[in-house]
């Protein structure tokens, strides 16, 4: 289909991330697979228009136009083997999502230039994700964290976002690559972890576990967590307390559980599979099988 829409109108494109500057004489359609597609005006009489509107949906294009500083970050990234290895300054890249149509991209953007000292890039991926690149000499205001961020979009304007927080990087020596890796690790985060604020290190045990065969997965799971495998209130007990950092009162009062009771199910872990997650070599092994368990599914 796309290389007759092509043959017919020689403006034909397909949106995607690589595109350096979103035209402004664009119609666009998405097709049934979700594929956003534009042609220009010019090229499109209202018979034209009609014609594809009875097998396309007409689409109203809402990423911002990229500023001069977005358009320089995406030069970087894609054309990264001709750029100097090395940066002025240290950055990170910043993935963030939210719910489709819950907030128009513009206001997103503008919402995130409040919370930072000047003005971030923000590369869209498209209209509910995309990377906000966090340049060293760009602060967040007053210390702001990106869990703080989160409950005011939330509280504010009622949208649900999630980031994920990359590593300061220092040159720009694999920049493509690197942003490729740094998505992929994102999407990986978001199948295992429902927190709204993931970092690169939280994700680490995610893209090692994600690596094992999904046959070894369930051998793992089988293996450790035994009888408990499919017990979802063991289960979450125990994921609980690994991620109260072992810790009984912080994780009884999570749970709205007395210490006692807490202690107990502990106790019957240990019984029935001879783990005592309370030690943090045995809890790190529980915490690996229970994300195999948590993850059926290969990424």
């Amino acid at each position: 289909m796309y290389k007759m829409l092509k043959n017919f109108f020689p403006t034909f494109l397909i949106y995607d991330e690589n595109i350096s500057e979103i035209p402004d004489d664009y119609q666009w359609f998405v097709t049934d697979t979700n594929t956003i597609i534009g042609i220009a005006k010019s090229d499109l009489s209202a018979k034209d228009a009609a014609m594809l509107s009875t097998f396309l949906t007409p689409y109203q294009l809402t990423i911002p136009k990229p500023t001069d500083l977005e358009k320089l970050w995406k030069n970087r990234i894609h054309h990264s083997s001709s750029m100097p290895e090395t940066s002025h300054e240290k950055f990170r890249f910043v993935y963030f999502s939210f719910p489709k149509n819950q907030i128009e991209p513009n206001i997103f953007r503008t919402a995130m230039y409040e919370f930072f000292s000047n003005p971030i890039p923000i590369l869209w991926e498209n209209e509910q994700e995309g990377i906000l690149i966090e340049q060293q000499g760009v602060q967040l205001e007053d210390s702001l964290t990106y869990d703080q961020i989160v409950d005011t979009l939330m509280s504010d304007l009622y949208v649900k976002t999630k980031f994920f927080i990359g590593p300061y990087l220092e040159d720009f020596k694999d920049l493509s690559n690197q942003y490729l890796s740094f998505i992929q690790l994102a999407k990986i985060s978001a199948s295992y972890s429902d927190n709204p604020v993931i970092t690169y290190v939280d994700a680490i045990p995610f893209r090692l576990v994600n690596q094992i065969p999904f046959e070894q997965r369930n051998q793992i799971s089988n293996l450790v967590l035994k009888e408990f495998q499919n017990d979802e209130e063991m289960l979450q007990t125990i994921w609980t307390f690994i991620q109260c950092n072992l810790n009984i009162s912080l994780t009884a009062k999570k749970l709205y559980m007395h210490r006692n009771s807490l202690q107990y199910r502990i106790d019957k872990f240990f019984e029935k599979t001879g783990i005592d997650v309370r030690q943090f070599n045995q809890a790190l092994t529980v915490y690996i099988s229970l994300l195999a368990t948590m993850h059926k599914e290969p990424v």
